[in-house]
């Protein structure tokens, strides 16, 4: 009850206050208080003194504020204004958030006559309060104007505009969103024109990547008349609008953040305005002197453009979808090309490389992985399995090659096979057996067969001495009667004993060389054992070279040549080689292999072991 009749006290104080240390406002008083209150003091009165700055800051800024404090002074005294002082003033022109007034001398009549009068600018405040401007005049034009006593046209007020706000925005809070397109300084110094310094930024996992400034309201405008002018709202804006896969939104010491989730390379997509962060790299500019430079990245790489000529890119598994001019080098990973490879190349370590369209006067060599190209032409290509949908005057290195159609090509496998095949101009077709070179195994299995024989006999010399030191007739008795006096079985009498240990001594240097004998034995079968598994192992090493080399091919549509081309095992895989090599070994040095087979139409099929047995038939 005491709170309630608190409050109606307090909203029934009225809005001016006037003391004897002047005019003010009650500090708990509304805007739309004060300028009601405003309206009823001046019918008839002016405010003497008057602060007029203080004045509409109180009006139209202020705040209501603590009921406690002191009234908010902002003139001397309200004192009359008489009629005859009103009819001085003249109207005001309102146009367009605008107030013109004319200045010109003003006379009083008396009983003497007419005589001249002065303007005061608390008047003029008053005066124009009651014409409809209560906001924006500007005391020093009109103070000006009084001063003048000339006819004068002045702007004395004009309209406070709204001031609009800011827009919530999203600010960079790291360097490490920026690409350098600086060249790259070498370890030398000196500068890599072909490759960017930081073409595609890579952050650490916590790094803040944006944060959200938010909106800040605008100023309220005021009218002539006094009323209000809102300004517009301010646009928002959500970190949640930017926020892609890898990262998270934080709110930290009051703001909103946008952090790195994990550590990769930073990729923003220019439709949506996403900021993801992966072990992927995604462009879609292209790669060549103007855009990129040379790549020599750290992770996947994911091309929408074209690779352009003389351009390289390096790093682990590689896609481009446009065409490849240039170089395509992986460290350890697939490389995918959507569409051709024109005059370029693509290398891989270890893994797969297909190419979508086109191989034209291209390399293409992986050391372990698979090739696949729909169509290649005047290619160099190697890898443990080649599979190509048309080949034309191409040299193919590896395991195993499967062509759907193939002309004026050099290839060399362990396993050829080839849907339709023949020459194309002045190329020849050639297939070449990969046969390795087995001298080395063939020797192993020799020598060490050779030297298992010979330790069987030394264990069989070995056993042979040892059966006939114990056919002794005292040695049959020692060794028929010590294990049974070990166990006990008999009992000797002094007489026996002691003419068992005459026994005993004899033969004693004959046990000794016999455990020497049967060691010796032991030790011969074991090394005749090690031989035998040296010498099997070497012949499943030779087995799996050789044991499934083939060539066929369906349907021949022209001269193929199907030569022998061995090679050294121990130097590693034949097709691991530069692919200057490939094409010295398979064109320069052809004519220099023995041809094994071939045919001009019909099928062909050829095997190590079906040459063997026409070879044993002729």
């Amino acid at each position: 009850m005491g709170h309630q009749q608190t409050c109606d006290a307090l909203a029934a104080k009225p809005a001016l206050v006037v003391g004897s240390d002047g005019v003010g406002f009650h500090p708990a008083s509304t805007g739309l208080e004060r300028q009601a209150a405003v309206t009823q003091a001046l019918a008839g009165a002016y405010f003497a003194q008057l602060d007029y700055e203080r004045f509409q800051e109180l009006l139209y800024d202020a705040k209501p504020g603590d009921p406690d404090e002191p009234p908010l002074r902002f003139a001397a005294a309200i004192v009359p204004f008489p009629p005859s002082r009103h009819t001085l003033y003249k109207s005001i022109r309102i146009a367009h958030g605008e107030a013109t007034y004319v200045f010109e001398p003003v006379f009083v009549d008396t009983p003497e006559g007419a005589q001249a009068a002065m303007l005061t600018f608390d008047e003029f405040v008053a005066d124009m309060w009651h014409k409809g401007v209560r906001c924006g005049i500007d005391a020093a034009v009109v103070r000006a104007g009084i001063a003048s006593r000339k006819p004068l046209r002045c702007v004395v007020a004009l309209r406070r505009d709204a001031v609009p706000g800011q827009d919530a925005a999203i600010v960079e809070a790291t360097t490490a969103l920026r690409r350098s397109n600086a060249p790259r300084e070498l370890a030398n110094g000196k500068l890599d024109l072909h490759t960017f310094q930081n073409r595609f930024p890579q952050v650490t996992a916590r790094t803040r990547l944006l944060r959200k400034v938010p909106c800040t309201p605008g100023r309220r405008g005021v009218e002539l008349s006094g009323a209000s002018i809102e300004p517009p709202v301010p646009k928002d804006v959500e970190l949640v609008g930017v926020a892609g896969t890898g990262t998270v939104i934080e709110h930290l010491d009051g703001t909103d953040w946008l952090v790195a989730a994990v550590q990769g390379f930073v990729n923003v997509d220019r439709k949506s305005g996403r900021i993801s962060i992966g072990p992927k790299i995604v462009s879609r500019e292209g790669v060549s002197t103007r855009t990129t430079g040379d790549l020599q990245l750290a992770g996947e790489y994911e091309e929408f453009g074209e690779v352009q000529e003389n351009r390289l890119v390096e790093g682990g598994s590689i896609t481009i979808h446009g065409d490849v001019f240039g170089r395509i080098v992986s460290r350890g990973g697939a490389i995918t090309l959507r569409r051709n490879l024109m005059g370029g190349a693509a290398t891989s370590a270890e893994g797969a490389i297909k190419v979508g369209g086109v191989a034209e006067n291209a390399v293409l060599q992986t050391r372990a992985g698979e090739v696949d190209v729909g169509r290649a032409q005047s290619c160099i290509i190697t890898g443990t399995k080649v599979r190509i949908g048309q080949a034309t005057n191409c040299e193919i290195m590896a395991d195993e090659v499967v062509i759907g159609s193939a002309s004026g090509c050099a290839i060399a496998a362990r396993s050829i096979v080839i849907d339709s095949a023949g020459p194309r101009q002045h190329n020849e077709m050639t297939l070449f057996a990969l046969l390795p070179d087995t001298a080395r195994l063939d020797g192993i299995i020799a020598d060490r067969g050779e030297r298992a024989d010979a330790f069987g006999r030394l264990a069989r010399r070995h056993l042979e001495a040892v059966a006939e030191l114990t056919r002794r007739h005292d040695v049959r008795t020692y060794l028929a009667l010590a294990p049974r006096l070990q166990r006990r079985e008999v009992a000797l009498d002094a007489t026996q004993l002691q003419a068992f240990r005459r026994i005993a001594a004899q033969v004693a240097p004959v046990l000794q060389e016999i455990a020497q004998l049967s060691l010796a034995a032991r030790q011969a079968s074991g090394q005749q054992a090690a031989m035998r598994e040296q010498a099997q192992a070497a012949q499943r090493d030779k087995d799996a070279l050789g044991g499934a080399a083939s060539c066929k091919v369906r349907l021949l549509a022209g001269d193929t040549v199907v030569r022998a081309l061995p090679y050294d095992p121990d130097q590693g895989v034949p097709y691991d080689v530069p692919a200057k090599d490939v094409r010295m070994r398979l064109r320069a040095q052809a004519h220099a292999r023995m041809a094994v087979g071939g045919g001009n139409s019909g099928t062909l099929e050829w095997a190590p072991q079906a040459q063997a047995e026409v070879a044993l038939k002729a």
